[in-house]
């Protein structure tokens, strides 16, 4: 733990926070300001963060306490149950059964009850098995055989398939997963539960298509659309994309210690939002800001995120053979690109937790090609001919931009081409629509971490038909070790299982990886309770806790 966060848990505001809240801040050095302003990395396009969009984007820092769940994720990326929203019971174990309680008084902003109806939609729209839904991942639902649900009532009984006993069952149904399902049940008039356990498609495709698309974010929308499971919810959405949070006067639990939090999508004035002291909290990836100055009235925390950063290669086109793809992870100098990054090269690709004797089961030999630039290599891959490649990440990015630099250095020997065509809106629709070749992202085409917190359910990024396999990878050995990853619990097994996918993705290269990212938190020494967070729910996993003391 940083020293800074030593010092805050012995002062008298902290005692003051677990006490009572922002009121009793007056027997302190200062009183709780109203509202916060808070900078994510991403952009802020809509409130469902389980689209392939919105898992790329920053909705999961923003909105971990406006959608809750049975757990969330803390400060080290371990699930936390929460029990303000409900409890998990473990009925069975072969094939693995739970019991999921809502709490009797869990109830949305707009009045109306949270039920066993929104776990079924949550399920559907990611499972994999119902057409139409943009779902990013399939990981763990996909392994659910059954789930029974009354609708309108407050418990669900889960059935895993045979053999499939996820070890990360708790990843599931968890904080920015559950979506309000009354909603698109008003809006067509049909009862959600019961279309999708009956499976009538013409509905479930009118359900899905509301799924993906009616909680876009956009300025003037209106809030009935959007209610909160948690202590907030959306006032309004600003011009330029910043969110309005403020406390949900509905919500069962503690009440949220700020009334007021702004949530701003990263933009290029970040460090002059330092220096005027119009920004709060900072939570970006290290380096998209370039050098980002800090301040003397700032605390800064740099770490490791559980995100790998990547060039993730087109589906279509001429990166549709593994040559070309070769060829351009050939002269790329993964090395340089990770040092100036200030971390070592990341090899893995199916275990993204902290480098450990596991994560180091996929530094095969074949890895040990496409160390340093090698344009002879990649001249020789294509033949001699020439190659332009255009890569797109989102804009502004500081780091990201040098990276595109040092790989068109490193590459125009080997005739070829490196162009950064890159926007503020290029994502993984952009790579899904042939508009760039390569993505330059981190884990599912993210900007910010982009993992779940589960190396398992991350490794479904490159399974045939998840949502955020945007290179559009399919290989039925590959698909067998990620199925095997998500239910061993046996570290021998999974070395085994990792040692013997290397070779096969070194070959195919859906992706390269380059470096884990690296994350910045700025945060105003006037406040408290912030604290990183490797996942891609950041610091915004307890925003209900800060104080900011005037």
């Amino acid at each position: 733990m940083a020293a800074w966060r030593r010092r805050v848990a012995v002062s008298c505001l902290v005692a003051t926070l677990a006490a009572v809240g922002p009121s009793m801040l007056a027997g302190c050095s200062g009183t709780a300001a109203g509202q916060i302003d808070y900078v994510v990395d991403g952009v802020l396009v809509t409130y469902n963060a389980n689209t392939v969009t919105g898992a790329a984007s920053a909705a999961a820092q923003a909105f971990a306490r406006t959608l809750t769940g049975f757990g969330y994720h803390g400060p080290d990326g371990q699930v936390v149950a929460d029990h303000d929203f409900g409890t998990i019971s473990v009925v069975g174990g072969a094939p693995l059964v739970l019991d999921y309680q809502i709490a009797d008084n869990a109830v949305y902003s707009d009045g109306k009850p949270i039920t066993c109806d929104d776990l079924v939609l949550a399920w559907a729209a990611q499972a994999g098995r119902f057409p139409g839904f943009n779902g990013a991942s399939q990981a763990g639902f996909v392994d659910i055989a059954a789930i029974d649900c009354q609708p309108g009532q407050k418990k669900a009984r889960v059935s895993f398939a045979p053999d499939r006993t996820v070890v990360d069952y708790t990843q599931l149904f968890t904080a920015t997963q559950i979506m309000p399902s009354h909603v698109i049940a008003d809006e067509l008039g049909v009862d959600v539960t019961t279309a999708l356990l009956s499976n009538n498609a013409p509905v479930i495709a009118r359900i899905a298509q509301l799924w993906n698309t009616t909680w876009d974010l956009k300025p003037g929308l209106d809030t009935k659309h959007f209610p909160s499971s948690g202590p907030y919810k959306i006032e309004s959405v600003m011009d330029g994309g910043a969110v309005v949070l403020v406390a949900n006067d509905r919500w069962w639990g503690a009440k949220p210690m700020t009334k007021r939090i702004t949530v701003w999508p990263q933009k290029a004035d970040i460090q002059d939002r330092v220096n005027d002291q119009s920004a709060d909290i900072v939570d970006v990836a290290v380096g998209s800001s370039g050098s980002l100055a800090t301040p003397d009235n700032y605390r800064r925390t740099d770490s490791a995120s559980d995100g790998i950063e990547q060039l993730i290669f087109a589906p279509r086109g001429r990166f549709a053979d593994s040559l070309v793809r070769r060829a351009v992870a050939s002269c790329t100098p993964r090395d340089v690109i990770a040092r100036d990054a200030g971390s070592p090269i990341a090899n893995a690709r199916l275990h993204t937790a902290a480098e450990d004797a596991i994560a180091r089961a996929e530094n095969v030999p074949e890895a040990g090609q496409f160390v340093k630039s090698n344009p002879d290599a990649a001249r020789a891959a294509l033949g001699g001919a020439p190659l332009t490649v255009r890569v797109g990440y989102r804009a502004p990015n500081a780091r990201l931009a040098a990276i595109v630099g040092a790989i068109a250095k490193a590459c125009a020997p080997a005739g070829i081409k490196i162009s950064d065509v890159t926007s503020d809106s290029t994502g993984p629709q952009t790579l899904k629509d042939g508009h760039i070749d390569v993505l330059l992202a981190s884990t599912g085409g993210a900007t910010g971490s982009g993992s779940t917190g589960s190396s398992a359910l991350d490794a479904y990024a490159l399974h045939t038909g998840n949502g955020n396999n945007l290179p559009g990878y399919s290989n039925g050995q590959i698909d067998g070790i990620i199925s095997a990853l998500a239910v061993s619990t046996d570290p021998a097994e999974q070395v085994r299982l990792l040692t013997e996918s290397a070779p096969v993705l070194w070959k195919d290269m859906p992706t390269l990886p380059l470096y884990r990212q690296q994350r910045s938190l700025l945060a105003s020494k006037k406040m408290y309770a912030v604290s990183s967070n490797p996942t891609r729910w950041g610091a915004g996993w307890n925003m209900d806790r800060w104080v900011l003391v005037r």
